[in-house]
C-alpha cells in the first residue's frame, strides 16, 4: 500500500493533533487514515473544546473532498498503546457555567455527528486504550476493527459522576444489546473503573473484527478495502454477526434495566446521581432517534458536569489516583532497589495464594511457596493454578501464558527453597510470636541481600525485626484483599529499615501496577485504622441498643461499597476482633472490645445478618438470645453524624502522629485500599464539607474547599 502524508500540527494550544495519511488501497482507491496523538510525545490524544474543533475542522474538511470523490473511506486511529483517553477531565472540572457546560456537552456530539454522517464508509481502527468519549467517537463509525493487545476500553463516566453523553448511551446498547451496554456503563464502571481488553471488546460486539498488534493497521486496512469494495462474503458474515450480538427486544431492554437498578441497590450507588441518570437515559432514549436521544445526552452531560459529585470525582482521579500514586511521598530514590529475580512466599493460605498469582503474573518470575505440610502446599499452588484456568476461561490470559504463570509458582514444605530468593514476604497466621519465628528461619537460608516483607495487616514491624541478624532488611508490605483488585499496598519501614529495601519495595509495588503510600509503623497503618473505627462506632451503637438495620444502613449517604455488617462478614468476625484487640491495646477506648462480637466468635455464628433462600436479611432470634444489649438506641441520624466525627478525629491523629506525610495521602489510601467512593472526592474533603472535621479538630483537612 502507498501511502501520501499530508498535512500538519494545527496550532500549539491544541491537546490533541490531527494527522491525515493519503492511503491508497489496492483496487479501491484513497483511504483518509487521521491520526489522533497527543501534544507531547508519549501522552495520550485526549478531548478538549480546542482539540475537538480542530478535529471537527479537519473532519468537515475529509467530509467536503470525501463528496468530491477524493476518498473512498475514511478511519481514525490513535498512536502509541492509545486510541484517545477520553475528554480532557481537568476542562470540565473547572466548569461553573452551565451555558459553558452545555457548550462542551454539545461540542462532542457536533464533531462525532460528521464523522456518522460522512458519505463514505467510515472506520475506527482502536489501536489501544478508548476511553469515554473515545470510545464514543468509535462508536460513531460505521466499522470497528481492535487491537488483540489494547487494553483499557471503557465508558467509565458512571464512575466519575457523568453519563455516556456523547453518544454512547444511544450507541452501545444497539450495537451491544442493552444487557451488555448495562455491564459495560454501570456494572464496569463501578467495578473500581473495569476495563475490557481487545479480545473482550470484539467478543462482546464493539468490534466487528480482531487481528494481532504486529500488523494490526496493515490488515485493518485491508479489511476496510474488502468493505469498501462490497466483498460479498465479508458483508454477510459482519451483518450476521452484527444481529446476534444486538439484542434489542422489548424483553431485553427490561431485563437490563431491571439488572441495572438492581446493581445500583446492591452496590448503594443510588446516592450519586450519575448511574441512576445513566439508566433513566437508556430506559427514555430505547424507542427515540439518535437526533433525539442526543439532546437528552446533552442536557444530562451539561447538570452533572456541573454537580458536586463530579468534580469531587476529578479531584480523587487525577490528583489522587493518577499524580499522587505516580509519585508516592517519602519513596526513596528508586535506583537503589536491588533487582528482584525470584520471590517467596511463606504460607500457602488464600492470601498467600493471591500473592503468589499476582507476582508470577505481573512480574514473570520464579515464585516458591512454602508451608508446614505437604497438604498445605499443595493446596496453595493448586489455588494458584485453579485461579489461572478461571482466568484463561474468561478470556483475560492466552493458552501460553496461562502454561508459562503455572510453571512459575511451585512449592515445598522447606524454606531452604528461598535461599536464591531476592524477596521473600511472609503471609501467615496474625501473630507476632508466629510471624517472627518465620523470619527467623528464614533469615538462616536467605542471602544477605534478601529482602524480608510482611502482610501484617496491624502488628508491629519494628517488633518483628527486632532480633533478626540484618533489620535493615526487613519491610511492611501490606496488600488488602482481593488481592487482584484491590490496588493499595501500604508500605511500612521499621527504625532500622535501610533505603535499599525501602526503595525495592516501592520499585515492586509499582512493577505489580499497584499503588503505594509510605506509612509509619504504627498498629492499623491506614486503612484498617479507619475502617476499624468507623465499623467500632455501629458495633458499638449496635450493642447499645440500635436496630440492626438502623445500625447498618445508617451510612447509606455516605454511599460506601458495602454496609458495616457486610464488611464486617466478609473480612470474618474473628479477624475483625483481633485487629480492634490490637487497636484497643495501642489506642485505648476508641477502639472498644464488643463483648458481643466475640459471643457471636465462640457460638460459631459468621455474621449479624441470615440470609433466607428468596435473600431476605435478618437478625435469627438465636443469635438476637445470645447476645446483650443496652438501652441507648441511636437514630439514623445520629449514628452517622457519630461516625463522621469519630473518623474526623481519628485522621487527624493520624496526621498529628506523622503515620503519613498528608491528608490526600490518607484520601489515597481509603479509596485504593477500601473502595471509597469516588464521587465523595476522597474522605478528607468529606469530612470537611459534613462540617465533621471542625467540630471534631476545630480545622478543616483543606483550607481550600474541594
Amino acid at each position: 500500500m502507498n501511502a501520501a502524508v499530508s498535512g500538519a500540527r494545527a496550532g500549539s494550544v491544541s491537546t490533541t493533533y490531527s494527522y491525515l495519511e493519503e492511503i491508497q488501497l489496492p483496487g479501491v482507491g484513497i483511504f483518509a487514515l487521521i491520526t489522533l496523538t497527543g501534544d507531547r510525545a508519549g501522552k495520550p490524544a485526549t478531548f478538549s473544546p480546542e482539540s475537538l474543533n480542530e478535529l471537527g475542522m479537519f473532519l468537515r474538511d475529509v467530509m467536503a473532498r470525501s463528496a468530491a470523490g477524493e476518498f473512498v473511506g475514511v478511519g481514525i486511529i490513535g498512536q502509541g498503546r492509545s486510541f484517545v483517553a477520553g475528554a480532557d477531565l481537568t476542562v470540565m472540572r473547572d466548569l461553573t457555567d452551565p451555558d459553558a457546560a452545555r457548550e462542551i456537552a454539545a461540542l462532542g456530539h457536533a464533531v462525532f455527528r460528521i464523522l456518522a454522517e460522512m458519505t463514505v464508509p467510515t472506520f475506527a481502527f482502536i489501536n489501544g486504550s478508548a476511553i469515554g468519549g473515545g470510545l464514543e467517537i468509535a462508536l460513531a463509525a460505521d466499522y470497528r476493527s481492535v487491537s488483540a493487545g489494547a487494553n483499557g476500553i471503557a465508558l467509565p463516566e458512571a464512575y466519575l459522576g457523568l453519563v455516556p453523553g456523547w453518544g454512547g448511551v444511544y450507541r452501545l446498547p444497539r450495537l451491544i444489546g442493552p444487557r451488555n451496554a448495562v455491564k459495560v456503563m454501570i456494572e464496569n464502571a463501578l467495578s473500581s473503573n473495569k476495563a475490557l481488553g481487545g479480545r473482550a471488546a470484539h467478543d462482546l460486539g464493539i468490534a466487528d473484527t480482531i487481528y494481532d498488534p504486529a500488523d494490526f493497521l496493515v490488515q485493518s486496512l485491508a479489511w476496510a478495502g474488502s468493505i469498501i469494495a462490497n466483498d460479498r462474503r465479508v458483508l454477510q458474515a459482519l451483518a450476521a454477526r452484527r444481529t446476534e450480538k444486538a439484542q434489542v427486544a422489548d424483553v431485553d431492554w427490561d431485563a437490563a434495566l431491571r439488572a441495572g437498578h438492581a446493581f445500583l441497590t446492591a452496590r448503594n450507588a443510588t446516592s450519586t446521581p450519575a448511574p441512576s441518570r445513566v439508566l433513566e437515559l437508556l430506559e427514555r432514549c430505547r424507542t427515540l432517534s439518535q437526533a433525539e436521544a442526543a439532546e437528552l445526552e446533552i442536557q444530562a452531560l451539561t447538570e452533572l458536569i456541573l454537580t458536586p459529585e463530579f468534580k469531587a470525582s476529578v479531584y480523587a482521579l487525577l490528583d489522587l489516583l493518577q499524580r499522587r500514586s505516580k509519585n508516592p511521598s517519602g519513596a526513596p530514590d528508586p535506583d537503589l532497589a536491588r533487582p528482584v529475580r525470584k520471590v517467596g512466599v511463606v504460607g500457602a493460605g488464600l492470601m498467600a495464594g493471591q500473592l503468589a498469582l499476582l507476582f508470577a503474573r505481573q512480574l514473570q518470575i520464579p515464585v516458591i511457596m512454602s508451608d508446614i505440610d505437604q497438604g498445605r502446599v499443595d493446596k496453595g499452588v493448586g489455588y494458584v493454578h485453579a485461579e489461572v484456568n478461571k482466568l484463561l476461561s474468561r478470556k483475560q490470559i492466552s493458552a501460553e501464558d496461562a502454561t508459562r504463570v503455572k510453571a512459575l509458582v511451585t512449592g515445598s514444605v522447606s524454606k531452604d527453597v528461598f535461599a536464591d530468593s531476592d524477596f521473600v514476604i511472609e503471609a501467615v497466621f496474625e501473630e507476632l510470636s508466629v510471624k517472627k519465628q518465620v523470619f527467623a528461619e528464614v533469615e538462616a537460608v536467605v542471602s544477605e541481600d534478601c529482602i524480608l516483607a510482611t502482610n501484617t495487616s496491624s502488628l508491629s514491624v519494628t517488633d518483628m525485626a527486632a532480633e533478626l541478624r540484618h533489620p535493615e532488611r526487613v519491610v511492611g508490605f501490606h496488600f488488602f484483599n482481593p488481592v487482584a483488585v484491590m490496588p493499595l499496598v501500604e508500605i511500612v519501614p521499621a527504625p532500622q529499615s535501610s533505603n535499599i529495601a525501602l526503595a525495592t519495595a516501592f520499585v515492586l509495588g509499582k512493577a505489580l501496577r499497584k499503588t503505594t503510600v509510605l506509612t509509619r509503623d504504627t498498629t492499623g497503618f491506614v486503612v484498617n485504622r479507619i475502617l476499624l473505627r468507623l465499623m467500632g462506632e455501629v458495633i458499638q451503637a449496635f450493642d447499645q441498643g440500635t436496630p440492626a438495620d438502623v445500625a447498618d444502613n445508617a451510612l447509606k449517604p455516605m454511599g460506601l461499597p458495602m454496609t458495616p455488617f457486610t464488611l464486617l462478614a466478609m473480612i470474618g468476625i474473628p479477624v475483625a476482633q483481633h485487629v480492634t484487640q490490637s487497636l484497643n491495646a495501642a489506642f485505648g477506648d476508641r477502639f472498644p472490645v464488643s463483648a458481643n462480637q466475640q459471643t457471636l466468635i465462640d457460638k460459631g455464628i459468621k455474621g449479624i445478618w441470615a440470609v433466607d433462600n428468596d435473600g431476605h436479611r435478618s437478625v435469627t432470634q438465636s443469635t438476637l438470645d445470645a447476645l446483650d444489649f443496652g438501652t441507648s438506641p441511636a437514630a439514623s441520624e445520629e449514628l452517622l453524624e457519630r461516625v463522621q466525627q469519630a473518623l474526623a478525629e481519628e485522621i487527624g491523629l493520624l496526621l498529628d502522629e506523622g503515620v503519613v506525610a498528608a491528608a490526600q495521602d490518607i484520601d489515597l489510601c481509603m479509596i485504593a485500599g477500601a473502595g471509597w467512593p469516588l464521587h465523595l472526592g476522597g474522605i478528607t474533603p468529606y469530612l470537611d464539607r459534613s462540617g465533621a472535621s471542625m467540630r471534631a479538630n476545630g480545622k478543616p483537612f483543606h483550607p481550600t474547599a474541594r
